[in-house]
């Protein structure tokens, strides 16, 4: 659990830095988002997801 915890506050910490350090950025990139299907969407999500799963597995 203690992991878990310690990974999403690194999440925390990484996508507070994102808006900090480039907040224009975010928000061109959220206007270009919104322009795609919600399914689209959803399939890049679920792509960038299975990505991080298998580096995390890849890791342990």
């Amino acid at each position: 659990m203690t992991e878990l915890l310690w990974a999403l506050g690194l999440v925390m910490v990484i996508e507070g830095l994102a808006y900090v350090l480039a907040p224009n950025l975010i928000f061109e990139m959220l206007k270009v988002l919104s322009q795609y299907s919600i399914e689209h969407r959803r399939m890049v999500g679920a792509i960038i997801a299975l990505i991080g799963a298998l580096i995390l597995w890849a890791m342990r």
